[in-house]
């Protein structure tokens, strides 16, 4: 029972005469037919004084953008405008009085069922009040990511950048702050929502009638329909797949071998974005997989095969070695024992000779390190470095989208890093191969080489709040100096943890494209397993250095925007904590 505590709103003839006014509480009381009406005074849209706003036959216009409500119950007659908090009234001997507590509160219930009409119907501010509602009552972030997940996995478009986002944002929640974690889940979910507006929901095609097929039949059959870029049958066999209960760890596997068949499909968003899919299938639960695999489906049918372009053939063959490179492997590699970690190998060699112009070479040392039974992960996560060190490296003389080629290539990396710890697959070393491969081609993006990070240039960041690094990129193109600020803080020995924070704040405060959610995430996951490593791989402290350097040289590039989604998410948090937005109030 909810505890009542009348106010009184003064006499009902005066009221009458004002039209409405506003009492202890923030309530607008309106005079109504033959008595009143009482709603919480600011508009649940974007809080706006309502008292402000036309009463005409029981409806409620709101003046700023025209939202409509029943003044009686409080409920909206428009989808992007949220019920408004109704009051009880009576009138007794002339006078009006108004019940402070509203009749209903906004329940989780309520709230969840707003996020799915947010996405549904592609209104980001919709989506920034459930989120922030729901967070402030305890649901936890991945329940809210599921929600997300599961609506844009079951839209037509199939897996693409707003999932990716989702995904990408899930993973970095844990180094952000709770405004920042707010940020991160509105913009993966209107991203989602952006993706699937205007598309119809996808109708699985169902499983094969039996599923007897044994999983290396099963395999066969899907690498045969992404081979000939059959979608539709790739759905079926997945489905099939997951019915005989095929755990999603094999399902990656069984997906991935596929991917690799061909060479760094679609600029290795399609290894990417399947990795991604996985990622967030352990985040959700393997319950999600049907229509999360199934989204993964439309990827396959119609990639660009890195083999069939004319710089992955000429005026350097790598199409032939590489091919002699995996007949090799698969030839000798099952009979290889893959080391431990700390088996000796010159990883600043590796890296060089990724970062070198000689292909034929750093083919040759991948196959022999691989058959000399280093860890696949590890050249993965050196691949991953090297990728970085392109984008460290990169000038900023060159065209302006040239940095998307460097950030493909690391993000790809990435993916095939976080792959191969979770999967013991040998055709799944193609990747690896694939990612040097790229490496090398994006080595002119590098000459000139981009100065070393002047670090001794910003002494205060020694000691200065890494706000000072959010006001500098307040100014365009601010490269090089962020790059040489964050060095400085890096070398002052200080946590890192708020400049991890503040990176993922300088992203979140824009809004910013695709590309730029990519770098912030694969940045932060590799410089996690960099640091892991310290005490125990010379290049660690380096390496993790590079990732964040590598990070804010990419994000400041990209900097400002209009940052109007921000601005968004900030109005829904301060309506929910119940701030006024406007004086007038």
């Amino acid at each position: 029972m909810r505890t009542e505590q009348w106010v009184s709103a003064g006499m009902l003839e005066q009221l009458r005469a004002d039209g409405a006014k506003v009492i202890k509480g923030g309530i607008a009381v309106f005079a109504h037919e033959d008595g009143a009406a009482a709603v919480d005074n600011r508009c649940p849209h974007l809080g706006f004084p309502l008292h402000l706003g036309s009463l005409c036959n029981g409806i409620l216009t709101c003046h700023w953008h025209h939202a409509r409500f029943d003044v009686c119950s409080g409920g909206t007659l428009d989808p992007w405008a949220d019920d408004a908090l109704a009051h009880d009234v009576r009138v007794e001997d002339g006078e009006v009085w108004v019940n402070a507590v509203p009749r209903r509160t906004m329940t989780i219930e309520k709230l969840q069922r707003r996020l799915q009409e947010g996405l549904e119907q592609n209104i980001g501010i919709v989506i920034a009040k459930a989120v922030v509602g729901l967070i402030e009552a305890g649901v936890s972030e991945d329940e809210i990511v599921r929600t997300g997940i599961v609506y844009g996995t079951s839209q037509s478009g199939g897996w693409g950048s707003g999932l990716t986002i989702l995904a990408a944002m899930r993973n970095v929640l844990p180094k952000l702050d709770k405004s920042g974690r707010i940020l991160a889940l509105y913009h993966g979910l209107v991203h989602v929502a952006r993706a699937g507006a205007g598309r119809a929901p996808r109708r699985l095609l169902g499983p094969l009638p039996s599923a007897d097929a044994s999983a290396r039949r099963l395999a066969e059959w899907y690498r045969n329909c992404a081979e000939v870029r059959d979608s539709q049958g790739a759905e079926k066999v997945l489905l099939t797949a997951i019915a005989a209960g095929m755990s999603p760890d094999r399902l990656a596997d069984m997906m991935l071998v596929a991917v690799t068949d061909h060479f760094y499909l679609d600029g290795g968003h399609t290894f990417d974005f399947h990795n991604k899919a996985f990622e967030t299938l352990e985040a959700i639960g393997p319950d999600a997989a049907e229509h999360v695999v199934a989204a993964l489906t439309p990827l396959l049918s119609n990639p660009s095969r890195s083999e069939e372009q004319h710089h992955w053939q000429s005026p350097v063959d790598l199409v032939t070695p590489l091919k002699q490179a995996f007949e090799r492997l698969q030839r000798d590699e099952r009979q290889m024992r893959v080391h431990d970690e700390a088996a000796a190998f010159d990883e600043e060699a590796f890296v060089a000779q990724l970062l070198g112009d000689q292909p034929l070479a750093t083919i040759q040392g991948l196959t022999e390190a691989l058959l000399g039974g280093i860890d696949p992960a590890r050249l993965a996560r050196l691949i991953a470095l090297a990728a970085a060190e392109r984008i460290l490296r990169f000038h900023t003389q060159n065209d302006f989208g040239d940095w998307l080629a460097v950030l493909h290539t690391f993000t790809y990396a990435h993916a095939v890093h976080e792959r191969l710890l979770r999967s013991q697959e040998p055709l799944l070393h193609r990747a690896l191969f694939y990612g040097a491969i790229a490496i090398y081609h994006d080595r002119f993006l590098n000459v000139p080489r981009a100065p070393k990070p002047k670090a001794d240039e910003y002494p205060g960041a020694a000691e200065a709040s890494t706000d000072d690094l959010l006001s500098m990129l307040d100014r365009r193109q601010q490269v090089e100096e962020a790059a040489g600020w964050v060095a400085a803080y890096l070398d002052a020995g200080r946590d890192h943890a708020p400049l991890l924070n503040t990176l993922g704040h300088s992203l979140l405060r824009e809004d910013a494209e695709f590309h730029s959610f990519q770098m912030y995430e694969a940045a932060i996951a590799e410089y996690d397993h960099w640091r892991a490593l310290r005490g125990t791989d010379a290049l660690a402290e380096r390496a993790a250095d590079t990732m964040l350097i590598a990070c804010v040289r990419y994000l400041a590039a990209h900097a400002p925007t209009a940052r109007e989604m921000p601005h968004t998410a900030r109005i829904a948090w301060r309506l929910q904590r119940g701030e006024k937005l406007f004086e007038a109030e």
